[in-house]
């Protein structure tokens, strides 16, 4: 939306009317309007304004006073034309890079990208968990437990580490557990978890003809340590406290909306789809994002990839009244400080 129709003074009054609401989250009066804009006008001229803008659908008037707020429309024009991002500092930016360190591995990653949006920015932070691909088999180990409980070392493409601990159904001793896991190396590294799932199957049945109870027991033992779960979970959502801290008491109804679409998670999965096949950030105000549930939130969202594979979004939800200026580039830098650690 451009701020080509509106008059310079008309466009300046806007943007401090938002900055004035962002920071108090009150209806603005001309007066003080006309304190914050330090502009050498008459009150009355800036009540003229004011009234034009709700004219054309920028601001409103919630209750019978004369303040006004932003609408929908006025965030957007807001966003579009008016606004002046603020650089982030390299003390910002250098926290963002430690926490999104390469040598963590990319499952960590991810989980933890939610909780550190909510740090910087304040607001409910909420990351895509990238739908399942391949996972290729690089090594196993098998550690003893007490009783009959043994850990399980799974590393599998490149970095990627999962730990799970499986009961024996027969007690092995540490010396055949490490047999078993160099046997399984030396036959099994290389290829992709599902085709080993297959194989193991197979060469079960075989042993089990043979006869052969060390071999079966090693297979079973590998079948047991590669059922490992993906996450049930389609997106990580951390912060939801902010959103209370934010909201007044005739907002917790709609609050309480918005907690239950966190649960259902299909409105919103929908709308981060939508965002993973766009371009660079993306910002709903409002009722733009589609959902009546966000009629009075904002969604900044930005892409994020393995290489050159796009692999989900990660973004915030917070208050139409949010610090956009600096949300916004924080979205992005946090984007691309996880891409360029999932791809290291």
């Amino acid at each position: 939306m451009s701020s080509d129709n509106l008059s310079p003074r008309a466009a300046s009054l806007l943007r401090t009317l938002v900055d004035v609401h962002i920071r108090e989250g009150l209806p603005i009066g001309s007066k003080a309007l006309h304190v914050e804009s330090g502009m050498t006008v008459s009150p009355a001229t800036i009540r003229n304004v004011m009234s034009d803008l709700e004219e054309r659908g920028y601001l409103s008037s919630p209750h019978t006073s004369a303040g006004r707020i932003p609408t929908s429309a006025g965030y957007r024009l807001f966003v579009d034309s008016l606004l002046q991002i603020s650089p982030l500092d390299e003390q910002a930016i250098g926290a963002l890079r430690e926490e999104l360190n390469p040598n963590r591995p990319s499952s960590d990653l991810i989980q933890s990208a939610s909780a550190l949006l909510t740090q910087v920015t304040s607001q409910a932070g909420i990351v895509t968990i990238p739908r399942p691909t391949t996972s290729q088999l690089r090594q196993i180990e098998f550690l003893p437990l007490s009783d009959s409980r043994v850990l399980v070392i799974l590393v599998v493409n490149e970095r990627e580490v999962q730990n799970r601990i499986i009961e024996l159904s027969r007690p092995l001793s540490e010396e055949q557990l490490k047999q078993s896991a160099e046997w399984i190396n030396q036959r099994y590294a290389g290829n992709d978890l599902s085709r080993v799932k297959s194989m193991l199957i197979d060469e079960m049945a075989e042993a089990r003809s043979r006869i052969d109870d060390h071999l079966e027991a090693a297979l079973k033992l590998a079948q047991e340590a590669i059922e490992v779960e993906s996450p049930n979970d389609e997106y990580v959502v951390a912060g939801e406290s902010k959103l209370l801290q934010h909201a007044r008491a005739d907002d917790m109804d709609k609050l309480r909306e918005l907690f239950d679409a966190f649960e259902q998670k299909r409105d919103l999965l929908e709308l981060l789809d939508r965002c993973s096949r766009a371009q660079g950030v993306q910002i709903f105000i409002g009722e733009e994002a589609g959902y009546e549930v966000l009629g009075d939130y904002s969604v900044i969202t930005a892409p994020y990839a393995q290489g050159t594979q796009p692999v989900g979004v990660l973004g915030v939800i917070g208050p139409t009244r949010m610090a956009y200026e600096r949300v916004i580039p924080l979205v992005d830098i946090t984007a691309r400080l996880l891409t360029a650690a999932l791809s290291r």
